[in-house]
């Protein structure tokens, strides 16, 4: 099933349709602010299995990140971490940066690993903040490739969904996405190191 949502302008009935869907433990394709992602609900562990099944990796060697939209949120998932890194994430986010952070003890739980970082985004994009704002948690997330060596990412909508239809349960048409994944910053040993450069600049 694809749904079509106006960023600017969300459809109260399509919102509620998605976020019926990340209840039920489904898996969700949505726009972000650099490429589509696909998810599930954070506190849905068979879902995250059947993502590690399309993406064809084993669930510890995937590299899935946490969707949130306001810092409160971390408590829950992340150990303390340093206040220059804090003002560091308030500055930049929302944006498309994805910030490393030691996770709790919530994380291996989750993943059913021993996985000791997590990967935090917070997307300058209204339909994904507006879902989290109806969900009231994270969502974890993972990119969406396009096996072509010349573009990397697919960011047709109508085209994600013919490729991916019968593997997940709804994808959103956000209108067309980046081709430029987001930036990584690694922040787990106190000082935040650029790990890939993508789509925006840090302001430090």
């Amino acid at each position: 099933m694809i749904v079509k949502i106006y960023p600017d302008n969300p459809s109260t009935k399509f919102i509620n349709r998605v976020v019926n869907v990340f209840n039920d433990g489904g898996l969700v394709i949505f726009p972000t602010d650099t490429i589509y992602g696909m998810g599930c609900g954070i506190k849905h562990i068979k879902a995250v299995n059947r993502i590690s099944m399309i993406k064809g990796v084993k669930k510890g060697e995937a590299n899935f990140s946490m969707i949130i939209n306001n810092m409160s949120m971390l408590a829950d998932f992340t150990k303390p971490f340093e206040n220059h890194i804090f003002r560091l994430m308030r500055k930049n986010l929302p944006g498309p940066f994805t910030f490393i952070l030691n996770a709790s003890s919530n994380i291996p739980k989750i993943f059913q690993t021993k996985k000791k970082t997590i990967g935090i985004r917070m997307p300058d994009n209204n339909i994904i903040n507006t879902l989290i704002d109806e969900l009231g948690f994270p969502i974890i997330t993972t990119s969406i490739r396009d096996e072509d060596e010349i573009v990397e990412y697919t960011t047709d909508p109508e085209l994600i969904h013919e490729k991916y239809a019968n593997l997940v349960d709804i994808v959103i048409d956000g209108g067309f996405g980046d081709n430029e994944a987001s930036t990584i910053v690694d922040c787990t040993s106190g000082e935040p190191v650029i790990i890939r450069q993508g789509k925006g600049i840090l302001e430090e």
